[in-house]
C-alpha cells in the first residue's frame, strides 16, 4: 500500500554526491562556491552569518555513524541546526505521522460506514486537497507578514486549526458512532461521513501549510547552495519515513479493534508538536518593518502588507493564489456534485494553469513544470480499488487475500517505509550523481513493472504455484513499489525546489508543488472513476474484482511508460547539482537599480528583500 506517494508533496542522511559522487567538484567542473557567509540562526530566531565550507562531507559505509555526524554538521552549516531540527520535528509529526495516520485510517473507517471504493477514494481527495492550497498559502506567507514574520505566525495559526479540528473530531465522534449512523440510515452516514471530512481537512492544512513554509525556506538556501544538491530532500523523506514506520506501528492494530477514538487522541498530540518550536522561531526569518519600502499596515497593523513588491509582479501573485483555490474546489465539485462534472471541470482548470503558466513565466520554466505535470499524470491512481480486494472479508470475496489491517497497515506499511529508507541510501549512493532525465526514466520504467506485483496476485497465480498471497506481497508489492516510488520521489522533489525565483521562493516553489499535487487529485478522481464506470463491486457480499487486472494493465503499466517516459525530455538533463534555471539569465526580472545586481550579503539574498519588476509579457 502507497501513502500518499507522489505528493510530498518524503541517506541515512548521505551526501548527495555520496561514494565517488563528487567528482565534479573535484574535477573542477561543476559550479564554483561563490558564497561563503552562511546563514546561522542566532539565540532570538533571526539570521546571523558565519563563514564555513560549503562542501557536504558524504557518509561513508565503514564509519556510518561517524561520517553522518560529520554529514550533518556540514548541513547545518548551510541549513542551520535550528532550522534542520524544524524539519525533522515538522516531517515526523505531521508529514509522516498525522497524514500517514489520515491516509491509512480512511480504509477502515469509511469501510466500516459501507462506504465504497470508488466513493472512499473521492474522500481520500478531498481530504488530502490542503496539500494543493499550497500556493495560495506561499502567497499569503510571502505578501502578508503576521506579527513582522512571513513564516512563523501563519505556521501558529495553521496549528491552532488543525488541533481545532481533531478535537472537535474528539468531542464528537466516539466508539459506536458508525453503528448508529449505520442503523439510522444513509442521511446519517452521509452527515457523519462529511462532518469526518471536515475535520480531516483541516488537520491536513495544518501538515500543508507547514510543509510549504519549510519547503519555502530551505528553497532558498538550496537556490544559495545548489552544491547541496538533494541533501535536505533525503533529511526531509528520512524523518518522515520514520513518523510513518512509528505511525503505521499502531494504526493498523488499532483499527482492526475499532479503536479510531485512540488514534485521534494520539493524532491531536502530533498536531501540538511543531507548536513550541515554531513559537520559538526555529525558522530562520527576519523580522519585517512598516519602514521598509513598499509595506503597509493592514488588519488594525498586527499584520503587513508589501504593497511593493505585489504591483511589481502583480500577475504571477495573482495566478499563484488562484492556482491554489482551483484543486480543492474541483475536489469538492466531484465529490459532492457530480464526479463527471469534476472531472471536466478539473481538466478545464488544468489548461488554464498551463496557459497561465506559459504566459507568466519563462519558457524554461514552463518546459519543466509541463513535464512535472505530465509525469504525474500518468500514474492514474485505482489505489481504492486495490485496497478492498486486499482487505475484503470472506462474505465479500471467498477466495480473496482477506488481509487484516494489522497486516495491510502496520506490517507491510513498516517494511515499505525500510525499503523507503533503504532507497533512499540507494538513491544518494547511486542515482544522484545521475543527470535528471535518466534518474527519473529509471524510476518510471521499474515503478510501472513494479505493480505486475498486484496483477499476479489477483489473478491468484501465487496461490497455484504454492506462494502465499501474505509472502508475495511483502516480497513483491510491499518491496519493489516502495522502493521505486522514493526512487522517483527525490528527483522530482528536488527539480520542485530548484525552479524558484529569487525574491519569492515560497510562492513560487508553492505553485509548482500545487500544481503537482492538483495533478495528483485529478489522476484519483479519474481512478475513482475508472473504478466506477468498471462496474467493480468492492462491499457487501458477492463483491466482483473481475475489471481489476486489465485496469492495472493499462493504467499502471502502459500508461506511465508511453506518457511518462518522453515527458522526462522536458526536464534538463543535468547534473542534480546545478541549477536549472538560470535566472539572470532568463531576464525575468530586472533590479530596480541595474540587472543583475549583486546583493550586499547572504542575508539580503535570502530574505528577498531587493525589489524586482516583471518584464513586458
Amino acid at each position: 500500500m502507497n501513502i500518499g506517494d507522489g505528493i510530498i508533496d518524503p541517506s541515512p542522511l548521505m551526501n548527495h554526491g555520496g561514494g565517488n559522487n563528487n567528482h565534479a567538484f573535484e574535477q573542477g567542473a561543476a559550479m564554483s562556491v561563490t558564497l561563503t557567509d552562511f546563514q546561522k540562526t542566532s539565540t532570538d530566531g533571526n539570521a546571523t552569518t558565519a563563514t564555513n565550507n560549503t562542501a557536504i562531507k558524504p557518509i561513508s559505509w565503514r564509519n556510518p555513524i561517524q561520517s553522518t555526524n560529520a554529514h550533518l554538521t556540514s548541513l547545518s552549516k548551510i541549513f542551520t541546526w535550528k532550522f534542520l531540527s524544524w524539519v525533522a520535528i515538522d516531517n515526523f509529526t505531521l508529514s509522516g505521522g498525522v497524514m500517514t495516520l489520515l491516509w491509512s485510517i480512511g480504509l477502515p473507517l469509511f469501510k466500516e460506514l459501507g462506504i465504497d471504493a470508488s466513493r472512499q477514494q473521492l474522500y481520500s481527495t478531498m481530504i488530502i486537497s490542503p496539500f494543493a492550497l499550497k500556493p495560495f498559502i506561499g502567497v499569503t506567507s510571502d505578501l502578508f507578514p503576521m506579527g513582522g514574520y512571513n513564516k512563523r505566525y501563519l505556521a501558529l495559526v495553521s496549528i491552532m486549526l488543525g488541533v481545532v479540528g481533531c478535537t472537535a473530531l474528539l468531542i464528537l465522534y466516539h466508539s459506536g458512532s458508525a453503528d448508529v449512523a449505520v442503523s439510522q440510515g444513509t442521511a446519517s452516514v452521509q452527515q457523519l461521513t462529511d462532518f469526518i471530512v471536515i475535520c480531516f481537512f483541516a488537520m491536513n492544512l495544518e501538515g500543508a501549510t507547514l510543509d510549504i513554509l519549510g519547503e519555502g525556506k530551505y528553497s532558498e538556501f538550496m537556490r544559495l547552495h545548489p552544491e547541496s544538491g538533494s541533501s535536505i530532500i533525503s533529511f526531509k523523506f528520512v524523518w518522515s519515513l520514520l513518523g510513518m514506520i512509528v505511525t503505521q506501528s499502531y494504526v493498523g492494530p488499532l483499527s482492526d479493534a475499532g479503536y479510531f477514538h485512540v488514534l485521534f487522541w494520539i493524532a491531536l498530540f502530533l498536531l501540538l508538536a511543531p507548536f513550541y518550536p515554531t513559537w520559538r522561531g526555529w525558522i530562520p526569518e527576519k523580522k519585517r518593518t512598516i519602514d521598509e519600502p513598499g509595506m503597509v499596515k493592514v488588519c488594525g497593523g498586527g499584520m503587513l502588507f508589501h504593497r511593493g513588491i505585489f504591483q511589481q509582479k502583480k500577475t504571477p501573485f495573482i495566478a499563484i493564489a488562484l492556482s491554489g483555490l482551483a484543486a480543492p474546489l474541483m475536489s469538492a465539485v466531484s465529490t459532492y456534485a457530480d464526479l463527471s462534472l469534476g472531472l471536466l471541470c478539473s481538466g478545464f482548470t488544468l489548461l488554464v494553469l498551463l496557459a497561465t503558466t506559459y504566459a507568466v513565466f519563462p519558457r524554461k520554466f514552463f518546459r519543466i513544470t509541463l513535464g512535472l505535470m505530465l509525469l504525474v499524470l500518468c500514474r492514474i491512481r485505482i489505489t481504492s480499488g486495490l485496497s478492498y480486494f486486499y482487505t475484503a472479508n470472506e462474505e465479500c470475496l471467498p477466495d480473496g487475500p482477506q488481509f487484516s489491517y494489522t497486516f495491510y497497515i502496520t506490517l507491510t506499511g513498516i517494511v515499505g517505509s525500510v525499503i523507503h529508507l533503504i532507497a533512499v541510501m540507494l538513491y544518494q549512493t547511486f542515482m544522484s550523481s545521475w543527470k535528471y532525465r535518466p534518474a527519473l526514466i529509471f524510476s518510471m520504467v521499474v515503478g510501472s513493472l513494479a505493480t505486475i506485483v498486484d496483477w499476479i496476485i489477483i489473478m491468484r497465480w501465487n496461490v497455484a504455484l504454492g506462494i502465499p498471497d501474505k509472502v508475495f506481497f511483502i516480497l513483491g508489492n510491499a518491496t519493489f513499489e516502495n522502493l521505486t516510488n522514493i526512487l522517483h520521489a527525490i528527483p522530482m522533489s528536488a527539480i520542485s525546489a530548484k525552479i524558484s525565483p529569487p525574491g519569492m521562493e515560497s510562492a513560487v516553489f508553492a505553485y509548482s508543488v500545487g500544481i503537482g499535487t492538483f495533478c495528483y487529485m485529478i489522476t484519483n478522481l479519474l481512478g475513482s472513476a475508472i473504478i466506477q464506470w468498471s462496474g467493480m463491486k468492492t462491499i457487501g457480499e458477492d463483491c466482483n474484482f473481475d475489471s481489476l487486472p486489465h485496469l492495472i494493465i493499462i493504467f499502471q503499466v502502459l500508461v506511465p511508460m508511453l506518457v511518462g517516459v518522453p515527458a522526462t525530455l522536458f526536464i534538463p538533463n543535468v547534473e542534480q547539482t546545478e541549477p536549472l534555471i538560470d535566472w539572470e539569465k532568463e531576464r525575468w526580472y530586472e533590479s530596480n537599480d541595474e540587472v543583475g545586481r549583486t546583493f550586499d550579503s547572504d542575508e539580503e539574498a535570502m530574505d528577498g528583500e531587493t525589489d524586482f519588476r516583471l518584464p513586458i509579457l
